[in-house]
């Protein structure tokens, strides 16, 4: 890996991207690496949750502007640009946290808004900035974004290219947490942590219904709750959680 590091910590997996001298740029290497990284957390029974980082200066300034300047439509078409590369973090079943400091513009925006989590310290700064360099979102801005915030703020977001900071982004929620700078990174990890020490079934349903809410209408969504509300009950761990809230003490999950 020469874009990204990654490590394990009490089982959370915590990526950190690593292209400082671009300001975490995501040209085709780094998102290709991300996406070895994240196949690699998914498939490790040890880890229970995601942390994606850019460090303690920037999470990432958005989509290598170098990359895509002579781009063609038919290389883009052709290639399936960003549909191609930009979906390991939207395929993941387990829960992804971003944890960001500095600036995430652009394609960083989308980066965090693909996260389940996103922690953000004072420094934090977000936007969708394509506009201004004569493009548009395409990793999901104008539609996770409406989503998450609403029409009137996203056309403001998308079509202005104006940077918000760390307080408005979590008022008008882009952002889970805001915390105390540099200390971003500690408290996604503690929020992983206490995610991983629950059942890995459990936590997976609860993620596939609250997506579920965004991508259904109404109906259909709660059909799929109460499914899986229903499921939960072939499960040994509901059985020990419930027993060990009975008898008080910690239970112990199996992840079965």
């Amino acid at each position: 890996m020469q874009h990204i590091k990654t490590e394990t910590a009490e089982g959370v997996g915590v990526i950190t991207l690593h292209r400082p001298h671009a300001r975490n740029a995501l040209n085709r290497a780094l998102v290709a690496e991300l996406d070895a990284a994240l196949r690699a957390f998914e498939a490790d029974d040890g880890v229970g949750a995601i942390v994606i980082t850019g460090g303690n200066a920037i999470f990432s300034a958005g989509a290598d502007i170098k990359e895509m300047t002579e781009k063609r439509f038919a290389d883009a078409y052709l290639e399936d640009f960003v549909t191609r590369d930009w979906l390991a973090i939207d395929n993941c079943r387990k829960p992804v946290i971003a944890a960001v400091a500095g600036y995430a513009l652009g394609g960083g925006c989308e980066f965090a808004l693909m996260c389940d989590i996103v922690v953000a310290d004072t420094t934090a700064r977000f936007g969708q900035t394509e506009v201004l360099v004569g493009t548009i979102p395409g990793g999901g801005g104008t539609q996770r974004l409406a989503r998450s915030i609403g029409k009137a703020k996203a056309m403001e977001l998308c079509l202005s290219g104006r940077h918000i900071d760390a307080a408005e982004a979590e008022r008008i929620g882009i952002v889970s947490l805001v915390v105390e700078t540099g200390t971003h990174l500690d408290k996604a990890i503690d929020i992983g942590r206490r995610i991983a020490q629950c059942s890995r079934p459990i936590v997976y349903m609860i993620k596939e219904s609250i997506r579920a809410a965004f991508e259904t209408p109404l109906r259909e969504g709660l059909n799929l709750e109460r499914r899986l509300l229903h499921a939960t009950f072939a499960l040994e761990d509901q059985k020990e959680a419930m027993r060990a809230f009975a008898e008080k003490r910690k239970p112990v999950f199996r992840h079965a």
